[in-house]
């Protein structure tokens, strides 16, 4: 459905590394990085679509974090999803809602939330009955 996701980012290094780090725990593989850029960009285990990338935006104007939006990276299991968001709080991003079962999307659902170092608000999560 996706071809690739690209958020803005102010501090490139900073941002390279919460995003390795978090990534990294969801099998989530690194597929390039060009630091004079700069941007990065991830894709799932083996290859194929969609991306995920990090950049300075294009048009030289500063990033800005948009009300309502928010990407989600699926998890393969309920740890995966603990692990992920401690990462992220150990990497300097905030929490916005902590691992958890949320019925209210469906019996399964066991997301958390939290926004990276510029503001960005991401979720990962699993759909697994006990996954």
């Amino acid at each position: 459905m996706f071809s690739h996701v690209s958020l803005g980012v102010t501090d490139f290094d900073r941002a390279l590394r919460f995003y390795r780090g978090v990534l990294g725990r969801l099998g989530i593989e690194e597929r390039f990085c060009e630091p004079d850029v700069p941007w990065a960009g991830w894709q799932p285990a083996g290859g194929g679509r969609p991306f995920f990338f990090i950049v300075h935006p294009l048009d030289g104007k500063p990033m800005s974090v948009g009300n309502g939006q928010m990407t989600a990276f699926l998890a393969s299991d309920r740890k995966a999803v603990r692990d992920a968001h401690a990462r992220a709080l150990d990497l300097g991003g905030s929490d916005e809602g902590e691992p958890g079962l949320r019925p209210h999307y469906h019996a399964y659902y066991f997301g958390a939330y939290f926004r990276d170092p510029d503001g960005n608000k991401l979720c990962v999560v699993c759909h697994d009955p006990e996954g």
